[in-house]
């Protein structure tokens, strides 16, 4: 039997399929963008992914059986796990691993979605921060030229593994193993500048190296999910504008400076109150989006499921030690315990009522301003109360 990687017609067929997905769902696509999808194929970049098994992720080849379904796997519009806990899946053990996703290939409908935003042309300088697999930088070669594609990664493995891949497929762009936020070739300037990971607020350095009338599209998350994607356009003052698009995202957030975590501590019983908003809450990511605006940038969650039915939240600002737990008993209201300075919950219950006054609105009616000082996010209601929240 032929292999089935070295079929060029399925191989097309594969692309042509994967390209109409995303063309049926919430991407129109433009014929020069459909063309990149159409000729830059996906396979070649994830030779090797992880599937879940419970609690385990499996890695998996077009070499372990059934080379059909991972063929239909790999041009799904689905996102695909590269690495759990910076183990790439080519270096994983046959029985998987426990873990903690660190790296993956983006969603292509998700891709589109942003390429799209970025508006590439033929000849603009692009810079992308997270290399990833490569395959978006091979899209991004595709539609400016490789030449002017320059993308960064500050894991060793995966610039080390996505270049030979990128010239396998034809191209040739400059692939830096550096820090996405701030690692940029001497007094180079960009007519584009996209994110395949998430920020807290976008660097200072890529407002700084975007072109007056360039444009910018940045996943933009918090402790919660549901983040959001920014496209900013850069005015010839040095700020930078634009919208919040519709997609949420949640992209795994870039790596930059030294990586700290902070531990949350666990919050003793004592006086507790009862809780007008269930943490459940935030798991709907059309609230969520909206309720890390209200959140200092500090805070983290953590959350899970315990014995009789009891969900327990945590929210932890590492700041000034402030510590909530909110707990959802089965059958009855949550109650809140805290303690430091702050309630933590009270914000989001405030946050709660405020989108639900405006009609719960959706995150494309917020847009966004980047100046070298702050980063805001406005939202204009009806009545034209203008609403806004530093990042």
């Amino acid at each position: 039997m032929t292999n089935i990687l070295d079929d060029e017609q399925r191989i097309l067929a594969s692309c042509v399929s994967l390209t109409q997905q995303i063309d049926r769902g919430s991407v129109v696509l433009s014929s020069r963008l459909a063309a990149a999808f159409l000729n830059v194929p996906r396979h070649p970049f994830v030779p090797v992914f992880y599937r879940r098994d419970g609690e385990r992720f499996i890695p998996w080849s077009s070499t372990d059986g059934a080379p059909e379904a991972w063929l239909a796997a790999v041009y799904a519009d689905d996102s695909l796990i590269t690495e759990v806990d910076d183990v790439h899946a080519e270096d994983a053990p046959s029985q998987g691993l426990t873990g903690i996703p660190t790296s993956s290939s983006t969603a292509p409908s998700l891709m589109a979605d942003m390429l799209d935003a970025l508006d590439v042309n033929e000849g603009d300088e692009v810079y992308e921060a997270g290399t990833g697999t490569g395959y978006n930088a091979a899209i991004l070669s595709f539609l400016a030229g490789d030449k002017h594609v320059t993308t960064v990664d500050r894991s060793e493995t995966l610039t080390a593994k996505a270049q030979p891949r990128l010239a396998a497929t034809g191209f040739d762009p400059h692939v830096i193993h550096g820090d996405g936020a701030r690692d940029f070739p001497a007094d180079a300037t960009y007519d584009r500048i996209i994110a395949t990971a998430s920020v807290r607020r976008i660097p200072p350095e890529w407002l700084t190296r975007l072109r007056p009338g360039g444009i910018m599209v940045v996943p933009i998350k918090g402790t919660l999910a549901g983040g959001m994607v920014a496209r900013l356009t850069k005015s010839p003052d040095g700020t930078a504008t634009g919208h919040i698009l519709h997609t949420p995202a949640a992209f795994m957030p870039l790596r930059s400076g030294s990586q700290t975590s902070a531990q949350t501590p666990v919050v003793p019983d004592g006086p507790s109150r009862e809780a007008t908003l269930s943490a459940r809450a935030l798991d709907d990511w059309t609230f969520s989006f909206f309720a890390q605006l209200h959140m200092p940038s500090g805070v983290v969650r953590t959350y899970g499921q315990y014995d009789e039915g009891l969900h327990v939240t945590t929210l932890y600002d590492f700041t000034d030690g402030s510590t909530t737990r909110i707990d959802d008993a089965h059958g009855g209201p949550p109650t809140v315990t805290s303690t430091g300075p702050r309630d933590l919950w009270q914000p989001i219950e405030a946050a709660h009522q405020l989108w639900l006054r405006l009609n719960r609105p959706r995150r494309e009616w917020f847009t966004i301003e980047a100046t070298p000082t702050e980063q805001v996010v406005r939202y204009t209601a009806p009545d034209g109360r203008v609403h806004r929240w530093q990042l």
